[in-house]
């Protein structure tokens, strides 16, 4: 049976808290794979809205641009080290395109200029408790160029610019260094499709 929106039922949904982020609380039902209704269910869902991340990846040096910076989550998590290694990464504000959003993050928190742009297939970050969907992209930078800390004062961002080679930022996957769920899978993403990618760029 083909499921769509259709075959959710909301009987309610309010507003728990809202500050940074939002938490909405819905009671819904939805149709069960035997065709049957379920009882109505409570969940609790972050709404934290969507963002979109770029790998900012030179093809010529085969190396990438990553960012490091502190996550309030991971320190919640109780992690030991609350600073991580990502790709460039921003949120979208209602109407924006999101084209023009990694290209601007990738200026204000790496200092570089994204001379062409692949999108890559988008993910739900959290799919049972959170809103949030990750909008995807490659782009091609001049990685001689970076480095240095970066970010926007009054968003309170300290963002730390740090150039690998490809073959290192695979290693630091499989390492554990890297471990960001929309990082991983894009630049896993990048690593199935750099045949492609390096045809495509390298002239």
């Amino acid at each position: 049976m083909k499921k769509s929106r259709e075959d959710v039922q909301l009987i309610k949904h309010e507003m728990v808290a809202k500050s940074y982020f939002q938490l909405d609380r819905y009671t819904l039902r939805h149709r069960l794979f035997n065709g049957d209704w379920s009882p109505e269910i409570t969940r609790d869902v972050f709404e934290r809205g969507n963002a979109a991340a770029v790998v900012l990846f030179d093809p010529d040096l085969d190396q990438i641009v990553l960012v490091e910076q502190f996550r309030p989550g991971v320190y919640a998590a109780g992690d030991q080290k609350p600073w991580t290694l990502e790709i460039v990464a921003g949120i979208v504000e209602p109407g924006e395109d999101v084209n023009a959003l990694v290209r601007r993050e990738a200026e204000e928190e790496a200092n570089l200029v994204i001379s062409d742009l692949i999108e890559i297939p988008g993910i739900y970050s959290t799919t049972g408790g959170c809103s949030e969907f990750f909008w995807l992209f490659c782009g091609r930078v001049d990685a001689s160029q970076a480095g240095g800390i970066f970010g926007k004062d009054d968003e309170g961002e300290d963002i730390r610019v740090i150039v690998m080679d490809r073959s290192e930022v695979m290693a630091a996957m499989e390492d554990g260094r890297i471990q960001a769920g929309f990082s991983v899978i894009a630049l896993q993403w990048l690593a199935l499709n750099i045949d492609r990618v390096t045809r495509s760029w390298v002239k």
